[in-house]
């Protein structure tokens, strides 16, 4: 199959677990077919039929059991994956444009959970679409080394050990910075599309506007950043 991005502006469900062991209900799903590059990014989940095979010809649907295809009211989370709200990932991304675009920059915001998946992808008006792809990358690398992406990018460079734990689908230039709730870290958020040297400088002061509405606008911080799902 011919990998395919699936852009979800805003992600439906809030999550809840460690980097890397989001349980997921719908683990077994048969929607979730991943694309075979390692560039792609988290829950990067296609499903197998409905569009084209390397032969050009569209794959037809499977056999799937009914209960597959109608998830009703109360069925368990797609997601338990510890993370910002809904409407916290959407008011930092939007708080991260209104900044850049202060500025006079047209810029992407993405903003993932503690699994690196998406909660919120916003792109400024005027700006290329491209840029949350590249502000999530960025994202990714600030949630892996649980620091402004910016640093990790100098340590990177100078720490071959460093350099190992950088994965295809990151994009290693400032830009993004960790969301933690204590000594917790909950996810991230990036910005991508900022001009200036060096590269990411302005994108981060960005996203620092975006950060700052999640660790200072709720009341109860610690319990309001994070959302659980019972099922």
């Amino acid at each position: 199959m011919r990998p395919f991005t699936l852009i979800a502006l805003i992600a439906l469900l809030a999550p809840l677990a460690g980097v890397g062991s989001g349980a997921c209900a719908a683990a077994d799903s048969p929607f979730h077919d991943r694309p075979a590059s390692a560039r792609s990014l988290p829950a990067d989940n296609l499903p197998p039929f409905g569009m084209l095979d390397e032969r050009g010809q569209l794959v037809p649907m499977p056999p799937i059991p009914a209960s597959a295809l109608h998830r009703g009211p109360g069925t368990p989370p797609e997601s338990t994956a510890r993370g910002p709200t809904l409407a916290q990932a959407a008011a930092a991304a939007r708080a991260a444009i209104d900044s850049c675009g202060a500025s006079g920059y047209r810029v992407g915001v993405a903003v993932i959970d503690s699994v690196g998946e998406a909660r919120a992808l916003l792109t400024a008006d005027g700006s290329d679409g491209s840029h949350v792809f590249v502000a999530m990358r960025k994202a990714l690398t600030a949630l892996t080394f649980r620091m402004p992406s910016s640093q990790a990018n100098a340590l990177v460079t100078r720490t071959p050990a460093e350099l190992a734990r950088v994965t295809p689908n990151m994009f290693v230039e400032g830009g993004a910075l960790p969301i933690t709730v204590g000594a917790e870290l909950i996810g991230a958020i990036g910005v991508s599309g900022a001009a200036g040297t060096p590269i990411g400088h302005q994108d981060e002061v960005c996203a620092a506007a975006g950060l700052k509405v999640l660790v200072s606008a709720p009341p109860q911080a610690p319990k309001a950043l994070m959302k659980r799902s019972t099922g």
